[in-house]
């Protein structure tokens, strides 16, 4: 449909260009009559020479990159049809500087007009391809920092499973559709630029209920949630980078807290947790914290923040504008 509307474009552009360019010629610029008037046999001439140039010189010179030899063969054309029109068809007698300053005009205008508005929609043809393959680089993008979401934590669920299935095994089909759950989030949904907000909170919600079983003991899990609603959507697995640091970087005995709040469609995650300053962070946690800002940048652009603190504990609050 884009390339219909592309082509009949041009079409357009060419036939009122002809229609201006014939009015002006015959009726501005002519002492002749219609009958009379070698323009109307030169015409067909003009368009000849007109659409070689748009059809075979230009893409051929432009593609080679010889722009100054099709400069030379662009003057050579202009001279010998106007002296063509002069000599043959109007048969003016004049000199070729009267030649020149009275006709020329009449080649040069409809080549000069037809290459520009070549080059133009090859410029535009051109900044669409850049656009494409731009999109295509950016959603190849998304493709892999979504992959980079860890594959241990559904080793640590599945542990966890098993766990409850040897000491607590009426609790276990709940902890089971939860995983399946949340691998569905994963593998299909997340596939979508945005998924609703709700379904991004479930698959939150689940994570963290099983770190609170696996971690039960040796720390301390804050977690709060505060949304006034749903209505909003997100791009999916944003969030669980931030709160897989908090438990994969946190240390022994230690609290982990997380806030989430949204109001008037600003989301906002704060997440806190203790670390080992001598060690401070890690080479794996600045990267999973790098990749999260391309996915931000690249999805969000100026619509968000994102502060990351390391003092007495590691803080990062993240500031995002829904859809």
């Amino acid at each position: 449909m884009v390339i219909i509307k592309k082509h009949m474009s041009q079409i357009l552009v060419h036939i009122l260009f002809w229609m201006l360019f014939v009015f002006v010629s015959l009726f501005l610029f002519s002492n002749y009559y219609w009958r009379e008037n070698p323009f109307l046999q030169y015409l067909v001439l003009l368009v000849v020479i007109v659409y070689l140039n748009h059809f075979l010189l230009l893409p051929f010179f432009v593609k080679k990159k010889l722009y100054v030899f099709y400069i030379f063969v662009f003057a050579a054309i202009s001279f010998f049809a106007t002296q063509l029109y002069c000599y043959a068809f109007a048969q003016c007698g004049c000199s070729l500087y009267k030649c020149l300053s009275d006709y020329l005009w009449q080649t040069l205008v409809p080549l000069i007009f037809f290459s520009f508005v070549w080059m133009l929609y090859r410029f535009i043809d051109e900044q669409q391809e850049v656009e494409k393959v731009k999109k295509e680089h950016s959603e190849m993008e998304l493709k892999f920092l979504k992959s980079q979401i860890n594959p241990h934590v559904l080793f640590n669920n599945l542990n966890t499973i098993y766990s409850y299935a040897l000491e607590k095994p009426d609790e276990t089909p709940e902890l089971i559709l939860m995983l399946s759950n949340n691998l569905k989030h994963v593998l299909y949904e997340s596939n979508e630029n945005v998924v609703a907000l709700e379904k991004e909170m479930v698959f939150i919600d689940n994570y963290i209920q099983f770190q609170k079983l696996r971690t039960e003991g040796v720390k301390t899990i804050n977690y709060t949630q505060k949304i006034d609603a749903y209505n909003h959507r997100i791009a999916p697995l944003l969030l669980i980078t931030i709160i897989e640091n908090a438990f994969k970087h946190s240390v022994l005995n230690s609290v982990i807290s997380i806030d989430i709040k949204v109001e008037n469609g600003q989301l906002k995650l704060t997440c806190e947790n203790d670390f080992d300053v001598l060690k401070g962070s890690t080479a794996q946690q600045n990267i999973g914290l790098k990749n999260l800002e391309k996915r931000l940048g690249l999805q969000y652009k100026n619509n968000y923040q994102l502060k990351v603190e390391k003092k007495e504990r590691f803080k990062v609050i993240l500031l995002i504008n829904l859809q």
